[in-house]
C-alpha cells in the first residue's frame, strides 16, 4: 500500500506495517514524472522550468515534512489533498527504527534510508533491475512483449535525464538529496 494510507491505518489502529517497500529495494523509485515526448522535443523551456520546480520542491520537502504535511493536509492551508493532517505528518516524519525494526518492518536499519524521500534522479539501473524483475513476474496473458525487452534500452527510450540533471545542478547536486555525486549506481535488493 502507498503511503499515506498506510500512515493513516496505522494511527487508526487498524494496520500495522509489514515491511517498508525501501528495506527490500535500497533507494527505490516511488513515484516518477512523465511529460509527453513533444513537450521534451518542442518545448524544452517550458520542460525544463516544470523539471527545476519538481526538484526544487523535493528538495524544500526533505527538510520541511511537518510544513509539508500542514500545506498538503486537507486540514491545512493548502487543501492539496483529501488526507487529514495525522496522517500526513507521520508520513512525512515518523520512521523510528527501532520501534519498526522490533516488529519486522525494518531489517536493514544500515541502508540509512527514511519512511518516505524525494529524489529526483532517475538511476538507469533501477530501470534496467526493473525490467529484468518484469521478466519473472507472473502474470496472465502474453509476456513475449516483456521477454524481449532489452533492460539497457528501455532504460535509454523511456529517460530522458538531461532537464532533471540540469535541475540538480541548480539545487546544489545529488547532495542535497543525500546521494553520492555520481549519476550511476547498483542496485541493492534484499529480503
Amino acid at each position: 500500500m502507498a503511503e499515506p494510507f498506510n500512515a493513516a491505518a496505522e494511527n487508526l489502529k487498524t494496520g500495522k506495517i509489514l515491511r517498508f517497500t525501501g528495506d527490500v529495494w535500497k533507494n527505490h523509485a516511488c513515484c516518477v514524472v512523465c511529460l509527453h515526448e513533444d513537450d521534451i522535443t518542442q518545448r524544452q523551456e517550458w520542460t525544463q522550468s516544470v523539471v527545476n520546480a519538481i526538484v526544487k520542491a523535493q528538495a524544500w520537502i526533505r527538510d520541511n515534512g511537518e510544513e509539508t504535511a500542514q500545506i498538503l493536509s486537507k486540514d491545512g492551508s493548502g487543501k492539496y489533498t483529501p488526507h487529514p493532517l495525522p496522517a500526513l505528518k507521520r508520513t512525512l516524519t515518523y520512521y523510528e527504527k527501532e520501534v519498526y525494526g522490533k516488529q519486522g518492518a525494518i531489517v536493514h536499519p544500515d541502508w540509512d534510508i527514511n519512511r518516505i524521500d524525494f529524489q529526483p534522479y532517475p538511476f538507469p539501473s533501477y530501470t534496467e533491475e526493473l525490467v529484468r524483475l518484469l521478466k519473472d513476474t507472473q502474470v496472465e496473458g502474453d509476456m513475449a512483449f516483456v521477454q524481449a525487452l532489452e533492460p539497457k534500452e528501455v532504460a535509454k527510450d523511456l529517460v530522458d535525464d538531461s532537464f532533471v540533471k540540469q535541475a540538480i545542478q541548480h539545487v546544489g547536486g545529488l547532495k542535497t538529496f543525500g546521494l553520492q555525486d555520481n549519476f550511476s549506481r547498483s542496485e541493492t535488493i534484499a529480503i
